[in-house]
């Protein structure tokens, strides 16, 4: 489950990039390695952001995760729905389980993610 339209980090986030602004959360992939998910901190409204640093944490019953941002930009708006109900992100990881939206600040940087077809191979070289 590798939705085409999307973009990837190797930190296994997805990406949707909408003009100037991208919705993002974590992949199928990345969730089902986490397990059930009980907790996620979203971040700040108008808080600066730089591509790849951390951006918030998901916390499930194996572990947690820092959540690293895409891109660089402003948030300019969060997931609030995740607050109460976690469990988004494993019931629907790219559609109700989004964590929040960037406008984005250098769209240079959308050349340092992965395609679909890229994380696939990414993620086949992770079994090896």
């Amino acid at each position: 489950m590798i939705p085409e339209n999307l973009k990837y980090t190797k930190e296994h986030e997805w990406v949707k990039i909408e003009n100037d602004q991208a919705v993002f959360g974590i992949t199928n992939h990345a969730q089902s390695e986490l397990g059930d998910i009980t907790f996620v901190e979203v971040p700040e409204k108008g808080t600066a952001v730089k591509q790849f640093e951390t951006l918030s944490v998901v916390e499930s019953v194996k572990a947690a995760s820092d959540i690293y941002a895409p891109l660089s930009g402003d948030i300019i708006d969060v997931n609030e729905k995740l607050l109460n109900a976690p469990e988004l992100i494993n019931k629907s990881p790219y559609e109700e389980g989004w964590i929040c939206k960037i406008k984005i600040s250098d769209p240079v940087q959308i050349s340092n993610l992965m395609d679909a077809k890229a994380y696939k191979q990414y993620l086949e070289g992770l079994k090896k």
